[in-house]
């Protein structure tokens, strides 16, 4: 929209200064020639000396002004074209034309408002254009004009704006669509060009969310299939005797079982606020209870607000979310000073933060903008003894928003603090 109006605004400037050159060279070229002959024509008409009545008739008959000064006559008319005031050399009365010392070449002022003629007898007369009557002059009418160009342009402006309004609608839609909200489709209002390019953005959405959804079935498919295998092998292993190779199948199978419990659930909370199962929650005793009973003597510190209170929340996702948090802290920041720190809390601008707070080596901001993203592990923490396959993070990632907020990842110096805020207030009741 600016590019338009400035474009209006640089043609009418051309325009303009188009018509201004050329009529400034018609004048040089044609008009000006013709305007000095009959210049010289009226001032013998005057006589010599100039004769008062003779100029006063001209002036009657002609859109004139005739000034004359010399040794016998000193006389304007029109006399309504004196003004009270020294001119702007100083030199006494000023009148409605401008004279200029060039003038006396008998061509027009560096203004072009008068003409300069020198009689026989030494008289100097100076013809002018008179003031024009009020129902005549131009002014009105180019004020009109001009509001005419305005109008015409701001027109031209809001049916632009018109025009393009279902860009906005567009990418509204595209940046639903990026955020894997595919329902409802972008309306389609008009049948031009945007139109058409709506069509084709929604009918590649919906390529997308069937490859998306023919994805999901797949390894939600692929998922149940293992875990009954998965759950006779397990049962086979414990009837081995005791030994190293016993422990290790049966450690193996237990990250077996899990990866496949956090692809069923990421799948499910790929749903958003659906996925979940709302009921009132005490977000303080929901977190003494995970680390009193999954991660009881790891030293794992508190710091609860205990005026949050009941909040509308899904308990076992929050728990599940909880869980992954204190788990990657103790496992990232082992052998650190000290223990994490699972703290909850209100923010300044209402929200909660539900969270952890390691004192490990932290990562480097490259790693932190990846953290959360499925299968990610820092490099650092490719080894089998840092365990875990990138999917905690993800997980919680995924239940920060379905409760409508996000999970936020930031450099504590030392470690990584990682926390869901929200707005519980949001969070749908199911």
């Amino acid at each position: 929209m600016l590019l338009f109006v400035l474009l209006a605004l640089a043609t009418s400037a051309v325009f303009v200064a188009g018509m201004q050159q050329l009529l400034r060279n018609g004048w040089q070229a044609y008009a000006r020639p013709l305007v000095s002959d009959y210049a010289d024509r009226l001032a013998a008409d005057l006589g010599s000396p100039p004769d008062p009545a003779r100029a006063r008739a001209l002036t009657h008959r002609l859109p004139v002004t005739v000034r004359v000064d010399g040794p016998l006559r000193q006389f304007v008319e029109p006399p309504e074209t004196v003004h009270e005031g020294p001119d702007r050399h100083g030199h006494g009365p000023r009148f409605g034309i401008d004279d200029h010392d060039a003038a006396e070449t008998a061509e027009l002022g560096s203004a072009g408002w008068g003409l300069v003629r020198r009689s026989a007898d030494g008289h100097r007369i100076v013809f002018g254009l008179a003031r024009p009557p009020d129902h005549l002059r131009p002014r009105l009418f180019g004020w009109a004009t001009l509001a005419v160009l305005l109008s015409l342009t701001a027109l031209a402006y809001l049916y632009m704006r018109r025009l393009l309004k279902p860009l906005e609608r567009i990418g509204a839609g595209v940046e639903a669509f990026g955020r894997g909200e595919f329902d409802p489709p972008i309306a389609v209002q008009r049948a031009d060009e945007l139109g058409a390019l709506a069509m084709r953005i929604n009918g590649m959405a919906a390529n997308l969310h069937g490859m998306l959804q023919a994805k999901r079935a797949l390894l939600l498919a692929i998922s149940h299939e293992l875990r009954s295998p998965l759950t006779r092998a397990r049962v086979n292993a414990e009837l081995l005797d005791e030994s190293d190779t016993r422990d290790a199948l049966l450690h193996d199978l237990a990250e077996l079982r899990d990866l496949l419990a956090n692809l069923l659930e990421s799948e499910r909370l790929a749903q958003g606020h659906a996925a979940l199962q709302a009921e009132p929650v005490d977000l303080t005793t929901l977190v003494r209870g995970v680390v009193a009973t999954q991660f009881e003597g790891r030293g794992v510190l508190l710091e609860l607000d205990e005026q949050v209170g009941t909040v509308q929340a899904d308990p076992t996702r929050l728990r599940l979310m909880l869980r992954n948090l204190v788990d990657n802290a103790l496992r990232h920041g082992a052998g650190a000073s000290q223990a994490p720190v699972a703290y909850l809390r209100r923010e300044a601008d209402g929200r909660l933060a539900l969270g952890v707070r390691d004192q490990g080596p932290g990562v480097t901001p490259e790693q932190r903008d990846q953290l959360g993203q499925a299968f990610y592990r820092p490099e650092n923490a490719r080894t089998r003894t840092a365990g875990g396959v990138g999917l905690g993070l993800t997980l919680c990632r995924l239940v920060a928003q379905a409760h409508g907020g996000e999970l936020r990842i930031r450099d504590a110096a030392p470690g990584l603090d990682v926390s869901a805020v929200w707005a519980p207030d949001q969070t749908p009741v199911h």
